[in-house]
């Protein structure tokens, strides 16, 4: 595993143990000589991942609609910056780049991009691992929530481990190898 690609927030969240966590998967993705692909911003968990990867040596690769960077949301110092059309550009190409997916607490964008990504391993459009960092309980009720649809008959029972859930990076990591 060469590179994951991490989905988090643009913001930094009520608590500072988001922060927190985001550097802690910085680190851990160095320590496992694994760069980081993500959405190419400085602000948020964000820019907390990419200052912290960057920090300890590591390569990050930044992919981002040229109407955020107009909106000076660019992170100005990664190892390498894709600017492109829109998000879907942006998204098919962080899927490219990267050899699995992590999702890290956010919002409403964190969580299309979670969920296309394991749509995408269900129909079988790629192989790639799909994991969450589960911090402080962030994605309990999610994790919950897919048992239930699954016990309903919505999700097929070979499916259900396609997710990975741990609440420390390194072990998340080592799941998804």
């Amino acid at each position: 595993m060469k590179a994951i690609a991490v989905y988090c927030g643009a913001n930094g969240g009520a608590s500072s143990i988001y922060a927190d966590a985001a550097r802690a998967m910085g680190r851990a993705l160095v320590a496992d000589n694994i760069a980081l692909v993500y959405g190419g911003g400085h602000v948020g968990l964000m820019g907390t991942i990419a200052d912290a990867v960057l920090a300890e040596g590591g390569r990050v690769t930044g992919v981002i609609p040229q109407q955020l960077v107009d909106r000076e949301l660019a992170h100005p110092g990664l190892t390498e910056l894709f600017v492109v059309k829109d998000m879907h550009e942006r998204k098919a190409m962080m899927a490219s780049l990267a050899d699995g997916f992590i999702a890290m607490p956010g919002g409403m964008g964190t969580l299309e991009e979670l969920f296309e990504m394991l749509t995408w391993s269900q129909l079988g459009i790629h192989a790639k691992p799909v994991g969450v960092l589960n911090v402080d309980g962030f994605y309990d009720q999610l994790v919950a929530f897919l048992g239930h649809a699954g016990q309903e008959g919505f999700i097929q029972s070979r499916h259900q481990g396609l997710m990975k859930v741990s609440a420390d990076p390194a072990a998340l990591i080592a799941l998804l190898k």
